[in-house]
């Protein structure tokens, strides 16, 4: 029998059995612009200690017109051939991400086409980032677990490089791309999942691409680029971060929401947060005391990615044991919005694809194709 409790508030978990994830796989762009490079493009800034403090040595970008969807689309069709996984069995698509297709249609529409689910799948985008496979994770358990599907689709990525201005050091080098595919189905024998969720809108300013939608179009004004603080060069189009603000943000709200769901860390085997940068995951890790050999961190050779960034975390990191055992884990995002999520789970054995390259032409096939 599906066990379902749904208590908001005062960080309340909200515990969702009778699901489990069936398998992840994860996606990023051939194309790697490494800390080297970087120095090049900023010969007036100390990026060999900028790097340092966020712990990025690589990132995998796009470099032309790839989409989150070709990565996200890589990432599925890879799941599908190693998991067995029929089309016509997924009942439910999300697409999470903040970089999509188009303002409309729904890049899941177009994802549910390119993937030829069936006609019965229902398929809708979610517009969040750093908490966003999170949010997803719980979006698609409740799904099944209230029996309106069975079998979900969880799509989560971003090419956050594509509104990141080469100019702008304080996003520039901390930020990749990938996307990733996650398969959850019903299992009246699978452990409860637990979940943290919460919002704060008043944070929105302190992260965004003021100038590109409906409250502020794109104009010749908004694409001027110009010198801000510390000298870095933007347009409206692209992405602001206040990095001591959204610093001051996590300190406040991820400790507690992490400590409502796990107080002893002996039963957890590994805490994959949002793999924002280095610094800041280290603090966190320190503050709640995490043992450091069940901390993951894999931004070296990705970067921040987003939404993907937890199951690319799990894919880079911790793959072997996910495909052969079975482990409890602690995931947590946080970010853009402001919002955050955090979610214990016990996942494995599953299908677990290696890292999926995905060249530029892909995009090309695709735009051919339409």
């Amino acid at each position: 029998m599906i066990a379902f409790k749904l208590i908001l508030g005062n960080m309340t978990p909200i515990t969702i059995a009778g699901v489990r994830i069936t398998g992840i796989a994860s996606a990023v762009p051939e194309c790697i612009r490494t800390v080297d490079e970087d120095a090049i493009a900023f010969p007036d800034s100390d990026v060999s200690k900028i790097s340092d403090s966020t712990g990025v040595r690589k990132r995998h970008i796009v470099t032309g017109n790839l989409c989150t969807s070709d990565l996200c689309f890589a990432a599925t069709e890879r799941l599908f051939i190693e998991s067995g996984v029929e089309r016509n069995s997924i009942d439910v698509l999300l697409f999470v991400s903040q970089t999509p297709d188009y303002v409309l249609p729904a890049t899941s529409c177009s994802l549910h086409s390119r993937l030829a689910l069936d006609k019965h799948c229902a398929s809708f985008d979610v517009n969040l980032g750093c908490s966003g496979y999170i949010y997803g994770l719980w979006l698609a358990s409740n799904l099944i677990a209230c029996g309106s599907a069975k079998r979900a689709l969880l799509l989560a990525g971003d090419t956050i490089s594509r509104i990141a201005a080469p100019k702008d050091r304080s996003v520039a080098l901390l930020f990749g791309d990938a996307g990733t595919a996650t398969i959850l189905e019903r299992d009246d024998d699978s452990l409860p999942m637990s979940f943290v969720l919460g919002t704060d809108g008043s944070g929105q300013k302190n992260l965004i691409v003021p100038a590109g939608g409906f409250r502020i179009p794109r104009s010749e004004e908004t694409a001027i680029q110009t010198e801000h603080e510390g000298g870095n060069i933007r347009s409206e189009e692209h992405l602001y971060m206040n990095g001591p603000e959204i610093f001051t943000f996590t300190l406040k709200e991820v400790p507690g929401m992490v400590k409502s769901l796990v107080t002893d860390y002996d039963a957890i085997d590994a805490v994959v947060m949002h793999q924002a940068n280095k610094f800041m995951l280290d603090y966190i890790a320190k503050r709640l005391k995490i043992p450091k050999e069940k901390l993951i961190v894999t931004l070296e050779n990705y970067g921040n990615t987003s939404s993907a960034s937890i199951p690319l975390a799990l894919t880079d990191a911790l793959s072997q044991k996910l495909k052969n055992t079975s482990l409890n884990l602690l995931l947590a995002g946080f970010g853009v919005g402001y919002s955050w999520g955090a979610v214990t789970v016990t996942c494995g054995p599953m299908v677990m694809p290696e890292l999926v390259l995905v060249p530029e032409t892909a995009a090309m096939q695709f735009s051919q194709e339409i």
